[in-house]
């Protein structure tokens, strides 16, 4: 973890290198798992939650930010976010690929 200062004192930011992988379904989701230190944190802060447990976040990978939520996933035990198609083809990431990410809570 580590990186720059967070824009408001409750948000937190984590800084991690994680594979990203596709869904096993009809749709061709992909998504990073956070490490379960990370998601511990996130978990015993006073984060807000939003539907399904999601918790806001600004991203960046490479050159390349945005805004999305990280959702939790029961079976994985951890929080997972999603990688849209645009943001895996501005950086040239294919599923198995290691991502270098900066995530930051925003609420």
């Amino acid at each position: 973890m580590g990186g720059q200062e967070p824009e408001d004192d409750r948000d937190m930011q984590f800084t991690f290198d994680a594979p990203l992988w596709r869904w096993q379904g009809e749709a061709a989701w992909h998504f990073i798992s956070l490490p379960e230190d990370v998601t511990d944190e996130i978990e015993d802060s006073p984060v807000v939650r939003h539907g399904f447990g999601s918790v806001r976040v600004s991203v960046q990978v490479g050159l390349t930010s945005w805004s999305t939520s990280v959702f939790p996933d029961k079976s994985r035990g951890t929080f997972i976010l999603p990688v849209k198609k645009l943001v895996r083809q501005r950086e040239r990431l294919a599923e198995g690929d290691v991502v270098h990410v900066s995530l930051t809570t925003i609420d």
